[in-house]
């Protein structure tokens, strides 16, 4: 479609969006005319900008108003007119220290690099993980206090997730030895989905010799590798910053809008779809509202980039999971187009993974 605008169109439309970005407002004639370089006058911008209605770019709010972008007028600008900016030093910095701040732990650096990009985005950070498929090295249960214990598992990259369980009151530490070896000896080298089957099929048929307090904590760190005990292992989401979504809600539609977005979020609907989505992806992918079932009641757009993992001895790399913001449709695109892109590869370099620059 951009090959059918003529340079003035793209210009002017360019314009629209950009003062729409910055401000939210219905953008009208007189506002164009002066962002312009060249002299171009009301009369013919209002016959440019009813073009680019007719061409299903714009719409009207309501009568004698100015125009906005429509989804498809958005997905244009960010395909074919938007110049990508470039992230200051300051930005970079603030990427690294936050991930890097708390060590190897997954759920940390995940957690962390979501924080990082909500807080310099100012809209919600994303970030979406399947349930661990990777080869286990070894797994190790702590001692927390009475009825908690910690499990500690590391993968074939060296990388380590930690997740506290619930285990029988009075347990001594020879049980939760004794389960870590057990569990250590039939994971490692495999993944958790190949290991499953056969341990919960030794425990109920009885061909292990098990005491039953060691049985009960096998079960449980099985089941928190399960989908946090929900036996769906369908991954998990990591959302930060959601609230800053509501300082764009200017009426009620809007916030009951916001309100169902929040609901799916917390459901974890269409988590493994992100994921799928970014699995064939070499870069940074952009959802403008209804393109994405998640987002489209609610008037949001999502921009989102894999993250890798490498193997053990950094032998290779493969896509793991999504990282991105969720804000709304006439957020800054140019400037957290790179914020996503260059928290991705941060992440991807801490998992392991060659630093190797993403593009759209």
């Amino acid at each position: 479609m951009i090959v059918e605008l003529s340079a003035r169109s793209k210009e002017v439309f360019r314009q629209i969006v950009d003062a729409y970005v910055a401000t939210g407002e219905p953008v009208g004639s007189r506002t164009i005319a002066r962002r312009l370089e060249e002299q171009v006058s009301p009369a013919t911008i209002r016959n440019v900008m009813a073009d680019l209605e007719e061409a299903g770019l714009l719409y009207a709010p309501h009568t004698s108003a100015g125009r906005l972008p429509t989804e498809a007028g958005l997905r244009l600008y960010v395909d074919g007119l938007l110049e990508v900016g470039n992230l200051t030093e300051e930005e970079r910095h603030a990427i690294e220290s936050q991930c890097a701040v708390r060590g190897r732990s997954i759920e940390a650096v995940l957690g962390d690099a979501s924080d990082a990009l909500s807080a310099l985005s100012r809209y919600a950070g994303i970030v979406t993980a399947p349930t661990n498929d990777r080869p286990f090295r070894h797994i190790e249960f702590v001692p927390l206090s009475p009825g908690r214990a910690l499990v500690i598992v590391v993968g074939d990259n060296g990388l380590v997730e930690n997740r506290v369980i619930d285990v029988p009151l009075g347990m001594p530490v020879s049980t939760l030895i004794e389960a870590g070896n057990y569990l250590t000896a039939r994971l490692s080298g495999r993944s958790f989905a190949e290991a499953r089957a056969r341990i919960v099929e030794e425990i109920e048929q009885h061909r292990t010799q098990l005491d039953a307090l060691t049985e009960k904590v096998i079960k449980a760190g099985l089941a928190t590798w399960s989908g946090d005990g929900d036996g769906r292992g369908s991954g998990f989401l990591i959302v930060r910053g959601h609230a800053k979504l509501l300082d764009d809600v200017t009426n009620l539609a809007d916030l009951e809008r916001i309100r169902t977005l929040f609901e799916m979020l917390e459901a974890r609907q269409s988590i493994l779809r992100l994921v799928e989505l970014t699995q064939s992806a070499k870069g940074v992918q952009i959802f403008i509202g209804s393109e994405n079932q998640l987002f489209g009641m609610s008037g949001c757009s999502m921009i989102v980039a894999p993250y890798r993992a490498g193997t053990e001895g950094g032998r290779g790399a493969s896509v793991v999971g999504a990282i991105g913001v969720i804000g709304p449709t006439r957020m800054n695109y140019a400037r957290i187009i790179p914020l996503v892109d260059y928290t991705a590869r941060v992440v991807s370099r801490l998992l392991g993974a060659p630093d190797t620059e993403t593009r759209r």
